[in-house]
């Protein structure tokens, strides 16, 4: 596993660092202290996947608000997928509000194991952006209220 991580200094709103991962590149922008963008290059698949999510997962333990830039994914394999779960899933439990802004090769294979676009997903990173500052996401109601 060839992983780097290099960070800069700079202050806590511009703060970056990144990682190299196999074929892919991660590295996190810090807007400010509670809004981390995440940004990937390349591929991930189940080489860098895992890796992917401890990185990512990693930051959102120190932030309130995230969203992943996947813009820049050329490939998208399934176990990508599972670490975007894993993200929701975790984010979910921490109330940390997310979101992601996907490259056609990431939206290709989330029409297929996201159908129902459970996860929050958006056009852009400044719509991912707008939309984590907004209004929290609704639950889905799964048991209708009693009359």
């Amino acid at each position: 596993m060839s992983t780097s991580v290099h960070a800069h200094s700079a202050t806590p709103e511009s703060l970056t660092e990144s990682t190299d991962c196999h074929t892919a590149h991660f590295a996190t922008r810090w807007l400010r202290p509670s809004t981390a963008v995440i940004t990937a290059h390349g591929e991930v698949d189940a080489a860098n996947a895992q890796q992917f999510v401890d990185y990512a997962l990693g930051h959102a333990a120190h932030t309130d608000r995230l969203v992943l830039d996947l813009t820049g994914v050329e490939f998208f394999g399934t176990a990508g997928f599972s670490a975007l779960h894993s993200v929701n899933v975790r984010c979910a439990g921490e109330k940390i509000e997310w979101a992601l802004a996907p490259s056609s090769a990431v939206t290709r294979l989330l029409r297929i194991c996201d159908p129902d676009s459970a996860l929050p997903i958006c056009t852009s990173v400044d719509a991912a952006l707008s939309a984590v500052q907004g209004e929290p996401r609704r639950l889905l109601q799964l048991v209708s209220k009693a009359r």
